[in-house]
């Protein structure tokens, strides 16, 4: 693809790309002489070395790296590894990459939420109903004990899997029978959670594993101790330390930094970190302070998927997903950037020199050179978080030149699986069944996820248009991640885009109040669309597995290679996932055409690759489509005109129902 293209020169060098706020931010005079990623990729004469990017550049020992072409004899590796054999490796040291970032995260999570239950935090357990549905779930009996001891009993438990070297996980159980047995056929049911990881990166050395099906076999059970472990352990256990979110209104973009305030922004991933600048920011002693110094108050606006939690549960908003990260400290008016873990640019250092920002580190596995770093440490999560707001305080006199453009947008956040049954059905008759009734009878034709990163390779805003034509062909869309924060500034996270939605889908979320795409959190929140579908499948009504479902899954922009697990634990539960606009083994043709077609076979889901908006969606609706036809969906059910015998009948006893003869009245009112 050619950079140059999406790229052009702008005045003063500045790189033109779509995001109107960019634009303004890295075209300003505040920001002459940044260099940022959207230069860095303009700047670049080279594409990226095709070997490396279609999976068949070996350098897993010293002899290479080998360079390989598929069917080239004298294109082998020097220990007579193939394309296949490389490629197959390449793709699972990528899901073993991204799975261990989402494990350790889980890990994180879990072990802060068993020393919160040991009352060890400042936090708490606020979600004490989901505490005892996830106890039992783990086989726990909830009866006569206090929230305390349940809490502990639950957490040494979950904390126990990461480590455990034999049995199952036990949230796998949450999937449809028919998966679980599907799994138990294929022998691919984790073990335990770091146990999947270090496997795979054995079988991946050199002169270990070198069949192409055997690594990608455990490349998916890898991927699964993601899906179904870590990550929704994460998800789970933060929303009983945190509060499962419910919808709240907040705003994307960089205008939400403001003019007048203390701005900190918060960038990267953990929960336990953002949760506590978030309680400490509103405290009326730190809002005192901002004032002493001039500032009305402190503006704490979220980054990348740190974002998306703090949105999700406290209704901060969004300064900018990962392709903004730089841009946000471009504007010159953010006095303290906060990260911790997982995709933040070594970029920010250099940047945040140029102004007075003071960039913070907080994790000893994330340190980055010219950064301050301090430890956050959850038994002194608020001390740690007054530390770092008053360094910010502190930073705010010395703002300088600055420029904060008035781009924002209204959005609606925190559609957990909970809150999409309690809408669905009340706190009386929560369910999916109005969700479900509405694809059967047509109005929605099927639900679709966009997921994953955006990336500085692909700046055509794939994720907005996809996501506007799959609403306006009656797909349900729902979204985690940088995906959510690219179509949250389009505006299509707000009850209003309703408007854009086709007639079918349009008149059901009129009737709930509900946004055509529903914001499901960040990355390791894709575990809530595996809960939801899974939903949709026990309501009945769409077939007995995952894999019967009129749904589809894509990653449009993908950059990380937690993007790539998570793609694989969604196909090996059954979903037809779509890349783009590469997919990283297509220098290989029989690896490519197993994850592409007999992936299908084996799990009833695979991988896909489309690059422009139109293709993916005409991909995912055209597999949403032959869902429906497999369950007989596709035929339209003849009209019945009842006369006054008929309709006693349906008032008797086991006499039938309007739905069975396809007469269906507004089932999501």
């Amino acid at each position: 693809m050619d950079t140059s293209k999406r790229f052009e020169k702008g005045n003063g060098g500045c790189p033109s790309i779509q995001c109107e706020a960019n634009k303004e931010v890295l075209c300003s005079s505040c920001a002459e002489g940044v260099v940022t990623a959207a230069h860095r990729v303009s700047n670049r004469d080279i594409d990226p070395c095709l070997f490396g990017k279609g999976g068949t550049c070996c350098k897993n020992c010293n002899m290479g790296p080998c360079q390989i072409i598929e069917g080239v004899d004298s294109m082998i590796g020097i220990c007579g590894a193939d394309a296949a054999t490389v490629a197959a490796r390449n793709f699972g040291r990528i899901v073993a990459g991204g799975a261990a970032a989402h494990m350790d995260h889980g890990r994180g999570v879990a072990l802060a939420f068993l020393e919160t239950a040991k009352g060890e935090t400042p936090y708490e357990i606020k979600d004490t109903i989901k505490l005892r549905q996830t106890a039992l779930r783990y086989g726990i009996d909830p009866t006569d004990k206090d929230t305390t001891d349940l809490a502990i009993e639950l957490g040494e438990k979950v904390v126990s899997e990461f480590g455990q070297q034999e049995g199952t996980l036990q949230f796998m159980k949450r999937a449809p029978k028919a998966r679980q047995e599907l799994w138990d056929k294929l022998g691919i049911w984790p073990r335990g959670i770091d146990r999947e990881v270090v496997e795979l990166m054995h079988r991946t050395h050199m002169g270990v594993d070198q069949e192409p099906e055997s690594l990608l076999f455990q490349a998916a059970r890898c991927a699964l101790a993601d899906g179904w472990g870590a990550s929704m352990i994460a998800t789970e256990l933060s929303d009983i330390m945190f509060g499962t979110p419910v919808p709240i209104r907040s705003k994307v973009n960089i205008g939400v930094l403001k003019e007048d305030e203390v701005n900190i922004t918060v960038h990267g991933h953990e929960p336990v970190l953002a949760e506590a600048l978030g309680m400490v920011a509103r405290e009326p002693e730190m809002i005192a302070e901002a004032k002493k110094v001039g500032a009305k108050g402190i503006n704490l606006a979220g980054v990348c998927c740190t974002g998306n939690e703090i949105l999700m549960r406290r209704g901060y908003p969004i300064a900018g997903s990962f392709v903004q990260q730089e841009v946000v400290l471009a504007t010159g008016a953010v006095e303290a950037m906060v990260v911790d873990v997982q995709c933040i640019m070594q970029g920010v250092s250099p940047v945040s020199k140029h102004y007075h920002t003071e960039l913070i580190t907080t994790s000893d596995r994330a340190k980055i050179t010219g950064a301050t770093h301090i430890q956050f440490e959850e038994h002194r999560a608020l001390d740690v978080a007054r530390e770092i707001i008053r360094r910010a305080i502190k930073k705010y006199p010395e703002r300088g030149k600055h420029m904060i453009p008035v781009h924002q947008m209204d959005v609606v956040a925190g559609f957990s699986h909970e809150t999409i049954n309690y809408i669905l059905g009340g706190r009386f008759r929560a369910s999916y069944k109005p969700l479900n009734d509405n694809i059967i009878n047509g109005r929605i034709r099927g639900v679709a996820g966009i997921v994953g990163c955006d990336n500085y390779r692909v700046m055509d805003e794939i994720h907005v248009e996809l996501a506007k034509e799959l609403i306006a062909n009656n797909v349900l869309v729902l979204v985690t991640g940088c995906a959510a924060t690219g179509i949250g500034r389009a505006g299509l996270l707000s009850p209003e885009a309703a408007s854009m939605a086709g007639d079918g889908l349009r008149e059901v979320l009129e009737a709930v109040g509900c946004p055509p795409v529903l914001h499901m959190g960040s990355c390791v929140d894709n575990s809530r669309i595996l809960i939801a579908a899974t939903e949709m499948v026990l309501t009945g009504g769409l077939g007995d597995d995952l894999s019967d479902l009129p749904a589809a899954g894509c990653a449009p922009q993908w950059m990380s290679e937690k993007a790539v697990s998570i793609g694989q634990y969604f196909v090996s539960s059954g979903v037809y996932t779509v890349f783009g606009p590469s997919f990283p083994t297509t220098n290989c043709k029989s690896v490519t055409d197993y994850c592409f077609k007999e992936m299908d076979k084996i799990y009833g889901g695979c991988w896909d690759l489309a690059q422009t908006a139109n293709e993916f969606a005409n991909k995912m609706i055209d597999r949403i489509d032959m869902a429906r036809k497999n369950l007989g969906l596709d035929k339209k059910k003849e009209r019945v005109l009842f006369d006054m015998a008929m309709r006693r009948e349906l008032g008797s006893p086991g006499g039938g129902s309007l739905h069975d003869v396809g007469c269906h009245g507004p089932s999501a009112s």
